[in-house]
């Protein structure tokens, strides 16, 4: 999209609510000062506008590409797809997050008192699937990378620690459904991310990364659950029976 520098940055947020990680990112403040201009802003803080501008429309465009047949993908690479697209993702957005709602709790707790709720289900999510995803890194991915590398050189697998990828894949779907069900709350207190008529663009900027991060979590539970997982454990099958 065309971005000139006399756009409004409240306006900007408002409709593309990507601009947001972009402003907090230079330290510009949105909310209240989103009546300004880039032009101003940039003039103010010594940015150089076309740089700015640069960065915005790059962070908004959206290309279009066809969708990828997961399910088709050696295991090893889907693994590293998860990590690398939507555990990345997920590390990147926790602390924007956990800005965004203790801004809101500060400011508008008082007459919308659920932030305060959501706030606490937001923050128990992002400690809990940091601490999921580093497990997936370190134990079970890796040992399914290894089961794809034994069918790959035709090599016998050695039994992994924790008995069966039914283990650890079992502890992970019910991670899952316990994340599942916490945005499920999040959803519902804040009126499937609808903001307030009185909202500024924080409350617009901080409802609108929500539903994005409830979605990107659901492509990737989806992505495991329902592709990885099932694979993973008749690969094992398959290995220890041949």
């Amino acid at each position: 999209m065309p971005i000139s520098p006399e756009i409004l940055i409240g306006s900007l947020v408002a409709e593309d609510y990507r601009a947001a990680a972009i402003f907090q990112q230079k330290g510009i403040d949105f909310c209240c000062g989103g009546q300004r201009t880039l032009a101003q802003v940039c003039e103010k803080q010594g940015l150089d506008v076309s740089q700015l501008i640069a960065e915005l429309e790059q962070a908004l465009a959206s290309p279009e590409s066809k969708p990828s047949d997961f399910r088709q993908w050696p295991l090893d690479q889907l693994t590293r797809h998860i990590e690398q697209t939507h555990h990345r993702y997920v590390e990147e957005t926790i602390p924007v997050l956990k800005q965004f709602l203790a801004k809101l709790v500060q400011v508008h707790g008082k007459t919308h008192p659920e932030l305060v709720e959501i706030q606490t289900l937001f923050f128990g999510a992002a400690d809990e699937l940091t601490t999921h995803m580093k497990k997936e890194e370190f134990i079970l991915f890796p040992f399914i990378r290894k089961m794809a590398a034994a069918q790959e050189n035709q090599e016998r697998l050695a039994p992994p620690v924790f008995g069966s990828v039914h283990h650890p894949i079992g502890m992970m779907e019910a991670e899952h459904a316990h994340e599942g069900e916490r945005f499920r709350q999040i959803a519902h207190l804040s009126q499937q991310y609808t903001a307030p008529e009185d909202a500024c663009a924080t409350y617009r900027a901080t409802y609108a990364t929500l539903q994005e991060f409830e979605a990107n979590l659901h492509q990737h539970i989806h992505l495991e659950n329902n592709i990885l997982f099932p694979q993973a454990i008749a690969l094992e099958t398959a290995l220890l029976a041949g």
